[in-house]
């Protein structure tokens, strides 16, 4: 599955963020201590909840990335993406915690 380091997603953002589907698979109270704007969220965990809807929320033809603590979460969620019919799913490897530690430091870790 493709896979972006958080470098060039910061870059993929610059270039072109409004046009991009952006995911963030985490827990509401992780995205309490730590988010960046743009995001939706769609927590694993809740998967019974949006499961039924996500098709007449999100595009599946959009440019998508989706994001995490560490990556493990959002490379399951794009692996599901991809069954789902989605054609440009990427994972945004290292997650939030990569880029709090390279993009971005004013972004808390947890």
């Amino acid at each position: 599955m493709p896979e972006i380091t958080v470098e060039a997603f910061q870059s993929r953002l610059h270039a072109g963020g409004s046009s991009l589907q952006l995911i963030d698979v985490r827990e509401p109270q992780e995205i309490n201590v730590a988010a960046l704007q743009g995001f939706q969220n769609f927590p694993l965990s809740q998967y019974q909840l949006w499961q039924n809807t996500i098709l007449e929320t999100l595009d599946p033809r959009a440019e998508t990335y989706v994001l995490c603590h560490h990556g493990m979460r959002s490379a399951q969620m794009c692996a599901w993406l991809i069954h789902q019919g989605f054609t440009q799913v990427i994972n945004i490897g290292g997650g939030i915690d990569a880029y709090s530690r390279c993009v971005d430091p004013s972004v808390p870790r947890y």
